[in-house]
């Protein structure tokens, strides 16, 4: 059980997890009708297993979201047919609110036979060392989770993240040096992007980033978006300007670590949950070290 992506939050001080089997609970998935176009609640992470996973103290949640498929070019598509029929009948062009009620009751129509698809987000809870983290590389995703989150909890548990230097900043002087601070290291893959109008953008991928004409480009004002950073020789990622960590993974020194020998898939999967857990506390801790420091807010 590794992430794939971190969008990281501190818990908020005055939130516990002394009532958060009720709160989950109360917000369980359960499939739509046949009219919903999405359904959205907490579901196990594993087959009959508690929503609330529970491992050393550390929890594990997971957000269950169903979507129908209703692609609008269909929509549209049918709706034009059926308009030129509607203009046959009464004689005359159609009109935008016509349009409008044709659709809306052309969704109604569809909605039942549309195909649904199921997306799982995994979420981390640390009580001890307050982290709250979203599996999520998509805006839409992480704010279903947010959304789910305010519905669950009275109190909400999220409080964004802030450092003394901004990630851009950062990264930025890291690229300049050809060196991170110590225990991370710097991979082979970055985002420059330009300040101003041109608003010019530079990938780099899988490509040496020591070189004179990375520090020219940063001497011409462009900036480090994203970058690829390797901590402790055990995970590689990529950080990007919105401190969030995407292409998350744990590298051979790591896995080699973990016990091969389970007696079953539940305890190799707690392990793996424990380890990716302990691992990633000190990660987040160093990375806001290296950015200078926690601010309080913004």
């Amino acid at each position: 059980m590794w992430f794939k992506n971190l969008r990281f939050f501190r818990l908020h001080p005055d939130w516990d997890a002394e009532h958060i089997d009720d709160a989950i609970a109360s917000q369980a998935f359960t499939p739509g009708s046949s009219q919903d176009p999405v359904s959205i609640g907490w579901a196990p992470v594993q087959e009959n297993a508690d929503l609330v996973h529970r491992v050393n103290g550390q929890i594990l949640l997971c957000v269950k979201a169903e979507k129908k498929l209703l692609p609008t070019t269909v929509v549209n598509q049918i709706a034009r047919a059926r308009a030129k029929d509607k203009e046959a009948e009464q004689g005359y062009k159609v009109g935008r609110k016509q349009m409008k009620e044709l659709k809306e009751d052309l969704i109604t129509e569809l909605l039942p036979r549309a195909f649904s698809i199921e997306r799982l987000t995994h979420i981390w809870i640390d009580p001890e060392n307050r982290w709250l983290a979203v599996d999520a590389a998509a805006a839409a995703t992480a704010d279903e989770v947010m959304g789910l989150l305010a519905k669950t909890f009275t109190l909400f548990p999220a409080l964004p993240v802030y450092t003394e230097l901004a990630p851009t900043t950062a990264m930025t002087g890291w690229l300049a040096q050809a060196e991170a601070p110590y225990p991370f290291s710097i991979d082979q893959d970055a985002e420059l992007r330009a300040s101003g109008d041109s608003r010019a953008v530079i990938r780099y991928a899988r490509h040496s980033l020591d070189n004179e004409e990375i520090r020219h480009h940063i001497s011409q004002g462009k900036q480090c978006t994203r970058l690829a950073l390797t901590w402790a020789d055990k995970i590689s990622f990529v950080l990007s300007d919105g401190l969030e960590i995407k292409r998350l993974a744990a590298t051979d020194l790591l896995t080699s670590t973990q016990d091969p020998h389970y007696e079953d898939e539940a305890q190799a999967f707690d392990a793996a949950f424990f380890l990716m857990c302990s691992e990633l506390n000190h990660l987040l801790q160093e990375l806001l070290n290296a950015l200078g420091g926690e601010k309080a807010e913004a």
